[in-house]
């Protein structure tokens, strides 16, 4: 079943147009598939999401609602370009909500060899959906996740 295709602007840096690279967070009833977006080798590689309630129906594309905006983009200042392709895993401690994903340091790096893997912690909206923020900077230190 055909969950999402390119719809928005944002989805259609690059050439072909890209959603790819889905992961599954769930939370509180809800069920969400976070997308890369655009294509690895633009600046605009971002994450969208898609909600579903957890009583839908996952193979019917009417029980999903597509967020219009990227929940997760570039941040030039920060040498994050391309932020996508992201997985998601908890402290052990249980404790925090971690995502995972890669990113390049400069513009116009593609999908080559300078992609990095980088790691942030991300909260969670007063409406249940999750809020990964912005990219923390290349080169930032971060505490261990809670509980190591």
């Amino acid at each position: 079943m055909l969950l999402s295709r390119p719809t928005y602007e944002w989805e259609k840096h690059g050439d072909p147009d890209v959603n790819e690279g889905p992961e599954i967070l769930k939370r509180n009833g809800k069920v969400f598939v976070i997308y890369s977006a655009s294509g690895c080798w633009t600046d605009d590689y971002a994450l969208g999401m898609l909600t579903m309630n957890e009583t839908g129906n996952p193979l019917e594309a009417a029980s999903w609602t597509k967020s219009a905006s990227p929940v997760f983009t570039k941040s030039a200042e920060g040498g994050v370009f391309g932020p996508g392709h992201n997985g998601f895993f908890q402290s052990p401690d249980g404790s925090e909500d971690w995502i995972i994903y890669h990113a390049n340091p400069r513009s116009d790096q593609g999908c080559g060899d300078l992609r990095s893997p980088r790691m942030q912690k991300f909260t969670w909206n007063a409406d249940g959906t999750p809020n990964f923020g912005k990219p923390v900077a290349i080169y930032t230190l971060l505490p261990k996740p809670s509980g190591e």
